[in-house]
């Protein structure tokens, strides 16, 4: 079927995704990582649907390689994600937590 209004994308359209840190990453208490307001936010009784949080999210902080090769082999040319900075900066500022330097 040819849409009579629908024009192709240009064949140098470049094709992405994107996320959110507390969204996909889950590992929300591992390898030094702060607590956030989310963090906080999702554990007051009826906030959320069912009580749910993001502390495990799809688990993209264990997972990523995978994630990864799951958007190669779907074509993806562009990854765009946030950054937790309770993960780089656990205590706000200061000291900066080298494994969340590491996982990005």
């Amino acid at each position: 079927m040819i849409h009579k209004t629908l024009k192709p994308f240009p064949n140098d359209f470049l094709w992405g995704a994107a996320s959110s840190a507390y969204q996909v990453e889950g590992a929300w208490d591992v390898d030094g990582k702060g607590v956030t307001n989310w963090d906080r936010f999702v554990r007051i009784p009826g906030k959320t649907f069912k009580g749910t949080t993001g502390d495990v999210a799809v688990d993209h902080y264990h997972r990523f390689k995978e994630d990864v090769a799951l958007m190669a082999e779907m074509g993806l040319k562009a990854y765009r994600f946030s950054v937790s900075w309770a993960r780089i900066f656990p205590n706000g500022r200061g000291e900066v937590n080298e494994k969340g330097i590491a996982f990005y």
